[in-house]
């Protein structure tokens, strides 16, 4: 995997994508006014020195928006009702990250410290996810192109601003690309532990459930003709059982620790003076009043509460002619992906009816198995990207699409990776060509890949017009997302 980080769109690799998201939104935070937004912004509770202030100078703009409750909840814990809409993982990490820092207490307050190590954890988390990918795209696509170019469209990810930033989208991907990794290779405990903490550290990672019970329903039908079918049917149901036990488990915990401080007596924490007083302000609920009406509930789910009260996320709420420019923010990302399944779909019509589990006897699937991203095996990953893509379309605010998809599935970067691969001519040359060797200190011998996309910014003008929608788009929101986000301007 070396290969792969060196490739990556800077000299330097990975890390080095990670600093220069870094570096030009500390330059954008500086450069550019804060616009004055009606997002949360609890008070500070400890006094700032000098270092403190350069801190916030540089890392400041990675705590806007949602990012401001991950600092909030990993510094002060669950004390709003509306704080529960964010899951604990990404502010575990934190304190984590935070203990790491021990030594520097004397020197930064805490806020600092948490945002140090936001800047350092989605660094490493990044990486981590890019590496993740490309493990799973070769597996799965088995076309190392392919992989390899998927790798590095990551890298110019549109959601880059929040795989960099205070929000859980690079730990989420790493979690969620390595459990994929692991289940294609026929690990499904490590794969189910993995979705497992997926699912703590975004609700969405429910849905992952999908791709354990597919694994098992190729073993029941592949198994159903040599083996008792009834004792293989006992089999699945257990399995089915447990797989949805395990992921909906750290779910149903944090759903259990919200209704113990709010609808059980004597659990409240004691809050600080200016936090209730913040409360008051601005209407937020704390354990220590009335218990919700959520608490009264058949089934007392405070996150679908919450959603429903206090973000109005529900079916086609979101569509009103007011919010045309955010379905037009949303709309690359959702042709995207529309794109791949049509074109998946009217490649493999078969295999899409028999929900990717029909088999000849020669134990292949009935369809060529072609490499690449026509692959049967991607089946299963275009269904999951178009349910997300469905519910996010019809049920979310339409503008976080971008960067939902974005951490979430990979069809995202196989298909435009698809798309480089097959209709640009200069890449097939590209392709053709000797690799580049490395640098006049490397061993002897070793040679890499050239990094392609770069040789496509380079030569950007004779590109097919498919490269130029699919980088321009990349590189777009790539740059506007740092430009917009660090500076509470609204973006998706």
């Amino acid at each position: 995997m070396a290969h792969l980080l060196g490739q990556s769109l800077t000299p330097k690799g990975g890390k080095e994508e990670c600093k220069s998201g870094q570096e030009a939104e500390a330059l954008f935070n500086v450069v550019i006014p804060d616009h004055h937004a009606e997002a949360f912004s609890p008070p500070r509770l400890a006094p700032s020195g000098s270092l403190d202030q350069l801190v916030e100078g540089l890392l400041g703009g990675l705590s806007r928006w949602d990012a401001e409750h991950f600092l909030f909840i990993a510094e002060h814990g669950y004390l709003y009702e509306h704080n529960f809409a964010f899951f604990p993982g990404f502010p575990l990490a934190l304190l984590v990250g935070t203990e790491l820092l021990r030594p520097l207490r004397g020197l930064l307050s805490q806020r600092s410290c948490l945002l140090v190590s936001v800047a350092s954890l989605n660094s490493l988390f990044s990486v981590l996810a890019t590496v993740a990918l490309h493990d799973l795209s070769c597996v799965v696509l088995r076309c190392p192109r392919q992989a390899f170019y998927a790798a590095l469209l990551f890298s110019l990810s549109p959601a880059n601003v929040f795989l960099t930033a205070g929000y859980s989208e690079a730990l989420f991907a790493f979690l969620t690309f390595s459990a994929m990794g692991q289940l294609e290779r026929g690990r499904s405990w490590t794969s189910g532990l993995l979705f497992a903490l997926a699912t703590g550290v975004r609700a969405n990672g429910l849905v992952s459930v999908g791709f354990l019970l597919h694994a098992q329903c190729r073993v029941f039908f592949s198994s159903l003709v040599v083996l008792n079918p009834l004792k293989q049917l006992f089999k699945l149901m257990a399995s089915v059982c447990l797989s949805v036990l395990t992921l909906s488990l750290p779910f149903a915990l944090f759903q259990y620790y919200a209704y113990t401080q709010f609808c059980l007596p004597g659990s409240a924490h004691s809050i600080p003076e200016p936090l209730v007083q913040l409360a008051v302000d601005k209407g937020y609920r704390i354990a220590e009043g009335n218990k919700p009406p959520w608490c009264s509930w058949n089934l007392p789910l405070i996150y679908n509460y919450i959603q429903d009260v206090y973000w109005n996320v529900g079916l086609l709420r979101y569509y009103e002619l007011r919010q045309v420019p955010n379905f037009l923010l949303a709309a690359p990302v959702a042709i995207l992906v529309a794109w791949a399944t049509w074109t998946y779909v009217t490649t493999h019509p078969w295999l899409c009816l028999t929900l990717g589990l029909q088999r000849s006897k020669n134990n292949k699937t009935l369809e060529k198995p072609d490499p690449g991203f026509l692959s049967p095996r991607v089946f299963v990953y275009l269904v999951h990207a178009a349910v997300l893509l469905l519910f996010g379309s019809l049920c979310m605010h339409v503008q976080v699409l971008t960067r939902f998809l974005s951490s979430s599935t990979p069809i995202v970067y196989w298909f435009p990776a698809y798309l480089l691969q097959d209709r640009e001519p200069l890449l097939r040359s590209l392709e053709t060509e000797p690799w580049k060797p490395l640098v006049e200190d490397s061993p002897p011998g070793q040679k890499i890949p050239r990094n392609s996309i770069m040789e496509l910014l380079y030569n950007w003008k004779i590109c097919s017009p498919v490269t130029q929608y699919v980088l321009g788009y990349f590189l777009t929101y790539w740059l506007l997302g740092l430009l917009l986000h660090c500076n509470f301007l609204p973006w998706t």
